[in-house]
């Protein structure tokens, strides 16, 4: 129990911070970080202070990378790591506390756009890929040159003179503030670009992913694959290839399985009658008006919510909250989908489309087939955004049975988002008033309340000097 749900006390004791070796041989840093773009990028904009962002994985490249900048533009560099959230978001906060003009991301990436007007630019790295491994293992599982396919631009140009109906994906870039594009947009989806073709959509066509590891071949720690499995269309074909070994896998049977275990946390926050809102960002756009939405979703389905701030969720954090029954992590798609610690945690943890599902009985409208990973396609605006009911449509009537239990659930008490929450009153026998509170009535049902506060029962007394020091040795006690 202690290892799961708080961290043992020789742990801080016992843990060594090594120091970050350099990773990259000095050779290879202006190929591997394309130092060349990065240096334009930082001319262009005539910057003198700069953010470095590095995830923990490439902390050990970060000194020498930004002293190969600071010798070449002259500008000041400052390297943001140890981030509070998730390392694919841009640290925006960070930045803007080092007084820096402009940031470069280094690493993975989510691609969402900053919760602040920034400059910023993405540099994802040069990965060897082996092209004519991929096109075979590509050309063994389809054999038939007309079946529609996304996949990579370097790997469509090889099968393009066979394959004839390829569709190219790229990364879809934050545009800067203020740009006007005249060109129509292409379908941007899964944070990614889809050129398609008119009178074309994306549910007609399979996937084939290029990506992960021969190191770590589970898909489970690649939210990005878990991402795209779980909104891609069911009944199209799915296929990942490994870049350095051409190793394929079909991916419909975990692609089940995480729709499966989706399936079951939205039966969860169903059953649930307290939600803890985990705030998993504050660089990303619209963090705030998320807050607010899922508030108010969660308030019209009957509903308590708690809103907690504590950095990166763990099990040890997570487990001060017993009287929650779910917990919501709003936070970019990546964060939303990264993998839990192998102690699991005492409650689920949901992504917002799960709670959007739970609450809204409307939710989801007809035709939509994919699973939304980002909460900013929840909101107004949106084209993926479903309003409540009205309080006198039948959908708040609707018999439901728990999947889980069995049993019937209670229709929920609409109210209103402008309607009181907390401050409601509930009448007692004794003529009193109370708040209503599930924390209340979770602590009213333990049997350790804590100490007695004995109001009223103990003399008034003035206030002494306490003891001085720490624990460890205090003054008073002298040197023995």
């Amino acid at each position: 129990m202690e290892s799961t749900f708080s961290s043992p006390a020789e742990a801080s004791l016992q843990r060594e911070a090594g120091a970050g070796g350099l990773l990259t041989p000095l050779a290879d840093l202006d190929r591997v970080y394309e130092l060349e773009r990065v240096v334009g990028f930082v001319r262009d904009l005539g910057c003198q202070r700069v953010a470095l962002q590095f995830p923990d994985q490439l902390l050990g490249d970060a000194g020498a990378v930004a002293t190969r900048l600071e010798e070449i533009t002259g500008s000041k560099m400052f390297i943001l790591g140890d981030t509070a959230y998730g390392s694919c978001c841009v640290d925006v906060l960070g930045a803007e506390q080092a007084g820096a003009q402009a940031l470069v991301h280094f690493g993975p990436a989510c691609l969402s756009p900053p919760a602040r007007p920034l400059p910023v630019t993405f540099v994802f790295g040069q990965r060897s890929v082996a092209l004519e491994l991929c096109a075979k293992a590509f050309e063994a599982l389809n054999p038939d040159a007309t079946a529609p396919v996304v996949l990579l631009k370097a790997l469509a140009t090889l099968l393009r003179p066979r394959y004839l109906d390829l569709l190219v994906s790229s990364p879809a870039l934050p545009l800067p503030t203020g740009y006007l594009n005249s060109v129509p947009e292409p379908l941007e989806r899964f944070g990614r670009c889809f050129p398609l073709a008119p009178g074309r959509c994306l549910e007609e066509y399979g996937a084939f992913y290029v990506g992960g590891s021969k190191d770590s071949p589970g898909s489970d720690l690649d939210p990005d694959l878990s991402r795209l499995l779980l909104g891609w269309a069911p009944g199209q074909p799915f296929s990942s290839c490994c870049p350095e070994t051409g190793q394929c896998q079909d991916e419909s049977a975990r692609a089940g399985r995480l729709r499966a275990r989706r399936h079951y946390l939205v039966e969860r926050a169903r059953d649930a009658h307290v939600v803890g809102l985990l705030v998993g960002t504050l660089g990303v756009a619209r963090y705030r008006e998320a807050l607010t939405h899922f508030r108010n979703l969660t308030q019209a389905a009957g509903k308590r919510s708690y809103v907690l701030a504590l950095g990166r969720p763990t099990p040890a954090k997570l487990a001060n909250f017993p009287e929650v029954d779910v917990f919501v992590l709003l936070a970019c798609p990546l964060g939303a989908l990264a993998p839990q610690p192998s102690g699991g945690f005492f409650r689920p943890v949901l992504a917002p489309c799960e709670l959007e599902a739970a609450c809204n009985p409307a939710w989801p409208p007809p035709g939509l087939a994919p699973h939304l990973t980002h909460y900013a396609d929840m909101l107004p605006g949106s084209p993926f955004h479903v309003p409540l009911p009205p309080p006198d449509s039948e959908l708040w009537d609707t018999p439901d049975v728990s999947l889980i239990t069995g049993e019937l659930r209670p229709a929920p008490t609409w109210k209103p988002p402008n309607a009181p929450g907390c401050s409601a009153l509930t009448p007692r026998p004794q003529l009193e008033l109370a708040e209503s509170s599930p924390a209340a009535l979770f602590l009213s049902s333990r049997s350790w309340q804590g100490l007695e506060p004995r109001l009223g029962q103990t003399p008034v007394t003035g206030a002494v000097s306490g003891r001085r020091g720490i624990a460890i040795a205090y003054e008073d006690e002298g040197n023995s």
